[in-house]
């Protein structure tokens, strides 16, 4: 295995922390820039919404670039973009900065994944993708402890500052250890979308939107919560995000693991269903230190065990789309987070955040339906049309 996997692996988890590092450091922005918590919290709702809906139409319309100068010229933009953040004086000019890293960070972890295959050997190609898949995932829950224990020490800027040096970093690698990409043809925005036909395939992708949505709605505000509804200290607070950092990364490769005994319906369902109940649990749990963390470990596992599930279940449904369906189920996962951190922010501002847990919960109900909807169609989706299930 080429050693240059690692490094886009790396490349891929410093992207992808920038996406939820804001939910740790969110009370520092709102009291340093005098905004709102709900305010602070929008600036996630920004970063994930473009990265969803940039993904497709940049790849689209870098089809004819070669990879490794696009490479090089995306990390350049979220290098400014990443710099405008840690200058920005007031909240207008940092969430542009949030703007300009969301729409670059979005074409360079699809790049990233382009990249890994091209620089091993073919009987590699699949574990290099999953190495740098790894760094997109891992990113996503251990962003926030990072982030909260740098910006405790430093302030809110300091995490931004270290990702800034970090992508100064990834754009001498790219330059002196990549070689030249020729691009390939990309799959026109009209094709991807026309396997929706399929109520199948359609309720399916729902599935994952709102089952991150709920997650979403109160992750992101976690800290609040935690400070809202327990007297813990700030070091309690980062304990409990590496907690659930690293259930969180177990849970892929346990979503997987079950999908392969149980099957990947029966794997969903009920995954879905204790994530259902863990989400109600938590309000009661807030007075017992040592059952919150356990519920908040379940929590972390559940959150990421149902999308290898949810992919593999995917690829058995239409598996001559597969490639268009993993897309749009990461704009599906993408969008949740961009829809939840916007639910989030508004039951926090017009309710309180202690509520959070039961908008969530309703949100994973209502996964759990489409997930059974999409489970007793008989359709599956092939070249973009749906036909007869098979079995």
């Amino acid at each position: 295995m080429d050693k240059r996997v690692y490094f886009l692996m790396v490349i891929s988890f410093v992207i992808g922390m920038v996406e939820l590092i804001i939910s740790g450091i969110l009370d520092l922005i709102a009291e340093d820039l005098g905004v709102s918590l709900a305010q602070a919290g929008y600036l996630i709702t920004i970063f994930s919404f473009i990265f969803a809906v940039a993904s497709p139409i940049l790849l689209i319309a870098t089809a004819k670039i070669e990879r490794k100068r696009l490479t090089l010229v995306s990390l350049f933009i979220f290098l400014i973009g990443n710099i405008v953040t840690v200058i920005s004086p007031n909240y207008s000019v940092l969430f542009l900065g949030r703007i300009i890293t969301a729409t670059s960070g979005a074409l360079l972890i699809i790049l990233c994944l382009v990249l890994a295959p091209t620089i091993v050997e073919p009987k590699y190609k699949g574990r290099a993708i999953g190495i740098v898949s790894m760094g997109v995932s891992g990113s996503l829950v251990l962003g926030i402890p990072i982030g909260l224990m740098i910006g405790n020490t430093f302030g809110w800027r300091g995490p931004f500052v270290m990702i800034t040096i970090l992508t100064a970093f990834s754009i001498v690698g790219i330059f002196f250890m990549m070689d030249r990409v020729k691009p390939k043809p990309s799959i026109p925005i009209r094709e991807q979308l026309a396997t929706l036909r399929s109520k199948k395939i359609l309720f399916a992708q729902l599935t994952t939107f709102l089952y991150m949505a709920g997650h979403t709605a109160l992750y992101a505000y976690l800290k609040p919560f935690i400070q809202s509804t327990m007297d813990l200290d700030g070091t309690w607070v980062s304990v409990i995000y590496f907690a659930f950092g690293i259930a969180a990364v177990s849970g892929g490769g346990i979503g997987g693991a079950l999908a392969d005994i149980f099957g990947s319906k029966r794997t969903i369902f009920i995954s879905i269903l204790i994530f259902c109940v863990v989400m109600f649990a938590i309000p009661y749990t807030t007075n017992y230190l040592v059952f919150f963390l356990f519920v908040v470990l379940i929590w972390g596992m559940l959150s990421w065990a149902i999308s290898p599930a949810m992919q593999s279940y995917l690829i058995e449904t239409s598996p001559e789309t597969s490639g268009i369906q993993q897309s749009l189920n990461n704009s599906a996962l993408h969008f949740g987070v961009a829809i939840g951190s916007l639910i989030g922010g508004v039951v926090i501002e017009q309710l309180s955040v202690e509520l959070t847990t039961t908008i969530g919960g309703i949100l994973i109900v209502g996964s759990l339906i489409t997930a059974l909807i999409s489970m007793r169609s008989v359709r599956r989706v092939r070249g973009g049309e749906a036909v007869p299930q098979t079995r």
